[in-house]
């Protein structure tokens, strides 16, 4: 895509729509068209997959204002772009992302100390366990293995099924509706008419806890839910306590994102450390090194390829673009984490970079929950490979892809050990 030019403060033109920046074939990225934009056209306007307009933002100092701007909300995928059937369809996918106001920040509050340091940290041993039994059935299957089949699928989805509470045997009951709402910049059609599916089984599953509570997530937040319904006429009951839409938010929130970026932060990771093989190795030789490099990985892996979606509440200025109320923004975190301006050598791979201020997890009130513990994941993962497969290594056939989405990680990695 050739960059558009750059418009003048004030000026009025809105240009065409250029196509949506791609994933080169058969990997992660980055799009090539990033350095251009960032340089040239940090504020394009773009047509998404699915052909509706919308802003794309490259620089790391626009799209970290972005994240943290008011002026913006955050539209379900029912929501935008409008059509003429959105009536119809009931209620929309509200997840954590677009809660706003005292309901969001009341169900954060609840949920601050499961997702907490502490809390992360005693939950260490109980994560390596699984890795390791799991890491342990690919070297009882033999050679050649499937990493992504064995591993960087399953091993964040059964963490995340068993802190929040959500039957992991019913994998299959979910799994297919939560990809299409995920990856709705491809699969919007699709992505709506799941939209009932996953409420309906959140619902019933938040009534299975309600009946019979667990010590889990979901159970504590449909206790507070009730204790805060029994309680209407407290200042707490009114404005502070977590509400069952509220705790419906945070299970479809666990359904459609808990688990999916891990997985796809975490098979690109394998991939990138075997494609040069001196990286696996010095990771393997010096296991301090892995809680930088866990963060650079996260910095590097372009997995974020504008699937933030923001709305403007009013016009807002940005490089002199003028978007306008109602048009969405996709603040490009991807992009942002290879901006030169924020990180020397952006485009390269640095395991033991120090200044590491990357944009991964988001920023302001609706930063990612989750992030010590997706560190945690991504760190122990890794590690227990390391453990398991000090000559782990890929094999001659290459991974599949799903070269269609903007978003994406190998669905197949063969490797030998």
């Amino acid at each position: 895509m050739a960059a558009a030019e750059p418009v003048e403060p004030g000026d009025a033109h809105q240009p065409c729509p250029a196509p949506f920046p791609m994933p080169p074939p058969g990997s992660v990225g980055p799009p090539p068209e990033y350095a251009a934009l960032r340089r040239s056209c940090p504020v394009a306007r773009v047509a998404t997959p699915f052909g509706a307009p919308a802003w794309y933002v490259t620089r790391y100092d626009d799209v970290r204002k972005l994240l943290a701007d008011d002026r913006f909300i955050r539209p379900t995928i029912n929501d935008w772009p409008l059509d003429a059937d959105a009536a119809a369809r009931g209620p929309g996918l509200v997840t954590m992302m677009e809660l706003e106001g005292p309901r969001h920040a009341a169900l954060r509050q609840a949920l601050a100390e499961p997702f907490s340091v502490r809390a992360t940290r005693q939950r260490r041993p109980a994560l390596r366990a699984t890795a390791d039994r799991m890491l342990g059935q690919i070297v009882a299957d033999g050679p050649p293995g499937d990493l992504v089949r064995g591993f960087c699928e399953p091993f964040p989805l059964l963490v995340m099924c068993e802190l929040v509470g959500i039957p992991y045997a019913e994998r299959a009951t979910f799994l297919a509706a939560a990809d299409d709402a995920l990856g709705a910049l491809v699969t919007l059609g699709e992505g709506r008419d799941a939209t009932h599916q996953l409420r309906s089984y959140m619902a019933s599953l938040l009534e299975r806890h309600r009946r019979a509570p667990g010590g889990n997530i979901l159970s504590s937040l449909v206790e507070a839910s009730d204790r805060g319904a029994a309680d209407e006429e407290s200042a707490a009951g009114e404005e502070s306590a977590v509400d069952e839409e509220s705790v419906l938010a945070f299970g479809l929130s666990m359904l459609v994102a808990g688990y999916r970026t891990t997985t796809m932060f975490l098979a690109n990771a394998v991939l990138t450390l075997l494609a040069e093989p001196d990286r696996y190795e010095r990771l393997l030789r010096d296991r301090a090194l892995l809680p930088t490099a866990v963060d650079e990985l996260l910095r590097f892996l372009p997995v974020q390829n504008g699937v933030v979606i923001l709305q403007a509440r009013e016009d807002v200025t940005v490089h002199g673009r003028t978007i306008r109320a109602g048009e969405a923004v996709l603040p490009v975190v991807a992009a942002a984490n290879r901006d030169e301006r924020t990180f020397p050598e952006a485009d390269r791979l640095v395991l033991d970079r120090r200044a590491n201020p990357h944009l991964a997890f988001g920023r302001g009130p609706h930063n990612c929950i989750g992030a010590h513990l997706a560190r945690a994941q991504l760190s122990i993962g890794l590690e227990a490979l390391l453990d398991h497969f000090p000559r782990l290594r890929l094999t001659g056939q290459p991974p599949t892809w799903e070269d269609h989405s903007p978003i994406r990680s190998p669905l197949t990695l063969p490797v030998a050990w």
